[in-house]
């Protein structure tokens, strides 16, 4: 999923230290008219931008689609990040420049990493009647930021206990390992708790974690976390504690190492420099409108920084406008 807000902030997100457990509670985003689906912002946040490599979690739904439209988001750009697409319900129809094809279903990952610059589209399938998941985005480090597109598959095996069922599709958890390669270590998992589960999940002490509840109340560590809310769990823990409310739960886990450089993000793009940001802006809108090298009579003829999605009917979707203010890098 893109960001298509229409006037997007600009984020210098930086790796914080913290002592004990913080609730983060999410901001909603709408995307796009009045009958578009909107989402529950995590991350980033003013206090907290980034827990591992993670930088920008969008959970959204259930969401029906007779009502919303679903999810249409035409050809877009993206620049020094992956994203990682898991839905619980419902499926979306993935086109990209680099020629991948690929249906998300539920319980079974999308990996696309952008690197140095790709575009994709994202629609829900005819068939999907609700539609609910997340959509995640990892930045890449500075040596692997202009990295060769790519993208990956993976429907990791449910591995399951007393209580509980896991399907782990970044990095190992629980006993099980995702094959999908990253660019510094992460950890992503689903996890589902029965009414009234205690569990506690060995993890690496040199992760930060995130939790976030997506149906069900969750005490993560002892602290009280409700739906829709992620739970930020620093370094040095080498278990988390989870127990379950009345009705369950499901949650993903996320986590990964400090990041530890300092990433600018703003729309679709990931780099370190105000001036990183303009010319990535500045290279996609040349390859989509009349001014562009890359167009002849309102039609795309050749690929551009970003490629050209191909069989794909939708328009382009223009970049919004910069920020007055200029954008500066900190660590």
């Amino acid at each position: 999923m893109s960001n298509p807000e229409s006037d997007p902030d600009a984020v210098v997100c930086t790796s914080r230290p913290a002592g004990s457990v913080e609730l983060m509670a999410p901001r909603e985003v709408p995307l796009g008219g009045p009958r578009a689906m909107a989402v529950r912002r995590t991350l980033p946040q003013r206090h907290r931008s980034l827990i591992g490599a993670w930088c920008f979690v969008d959970h959204y739904g259930p969401d029906e689609v007779s009502a919303t439209g679903g999810m249409v988001v035409a050809p877009h750009p993206h620049t020094g990040l992956q994203t990682v697409s898991w839905v619980f319900t419902g499926e979306i129809d993935h086109r990209d420049s680099a020629g991948n094809v690929a249906t998300v279903r539920p319980q079974e990952v999308n990996l696309m990493t952008a690197g140095r610059g790709i575009s994709h589209s994202e629609v829900s399938t005819p068939g999907t009647t609700v539609l609910h998941g997340a959509q995640l985005w990892v930045a890449l480090p500075a040596e692997h930021r202009d990295t060769e597109p790519g993208f990956q598959h993976h429907a990791p095996d449910e591995v399951a206990g007393d209580g509980w069922r896991a399907h782990v599709f970044l990095g190992s958890l629980l006993g099980d390992a995702s094959p999908v390669a990253t660019f510094t270590p992460l950890l992503g998992a689903e996890l589902v708790l029965d009414p009234g589960t205690h569990l506690s999940v060995p993890v690496d002490p040199t992760f930060e974690h995130g939790v976030l509840v997506d149906v069900g109340h969750v005490e993560v560590s002892g602290l009280g976390v409700a739906s829709g809310d992620l739970a930020y769990v620093p370094t040095g823990r080498e278990e988390i504690h989870l127990e379950a409310g009345a009705d369950g739960a499901r949650v993903l886990v996320l986590g990964g190492p400090p990041f530890g450089e300092s990433i600018v993000m703003w729309w679709n793009f990931v780099g370190r420099s105000h001036d990183d940001v303009v010319a990535y802006r500045d290279a996609w809108q040349a390859q989509i409108t009349e001014a562009g090298a890359v167009v002849r009579d309102g039609r795309q003829v050749a690929p551009g920084r970003f490629g050209i999605v191909p069989d794909q009917p939708l328009p382009p979707i223009p970049a919004p406008a910069l920020p007055n203010a200029r954008l500066r890098d900190r660590r």
